[in-house]
């Protein structure tokens, strides 16, 4: 199944339903830029969710459990979102590009079927 790039009107939806989705699970957030390479924000924290605001200038994702490390990672003008699927339609990653070209990566534990 091919990857799917989310329509900026879509967004509010998409990852309020992403959120139940996907919440609790386990995931890594990477964030990748031409100057600042591959940096590891977080690595198997639980998704508490992602939020976007209404006009889609802001997301929020947030991270964090009972073993007390939390983290709130903001992308600020935020200009595309991809959802990257398995062979088997799953989700298995978002791709978040900022309007300054840093990419947030947030990969999802493989092998878990979605709904």
């Amino acid at each position: 199944m091919p990857n799917r790039n989310v329509p900026r009107a879509e967004w509010y939806r998409f990852f309020e339903e992403f959120t139940k989705r996907h919440r609790e699970e386990l995931v890594s957030v990477t964030v990748v830029g031409e100057k600042l390479g591959a940096q590891h924000e977080a690595r198997d924290l639980p998704l508490n969710g992602i939020v976007a605001d209404r006009v889609g200038k802001k997301l929020s994702i947030a991270l964090g459990g009972a073993q007390g490390t939390y983290i709130d990672h903001p992308v600020d003008l935020p200009v595309r979102v991809w959802v990257e699927m398995d062979p088997n339609g799953n989700e298995i990653a978002l791709e978040i590009e900022s309007d300054n070209g840093l990419q947030t990566i947030l990969e999802l534990p493989l092998g878990v079927p979605r709904l």
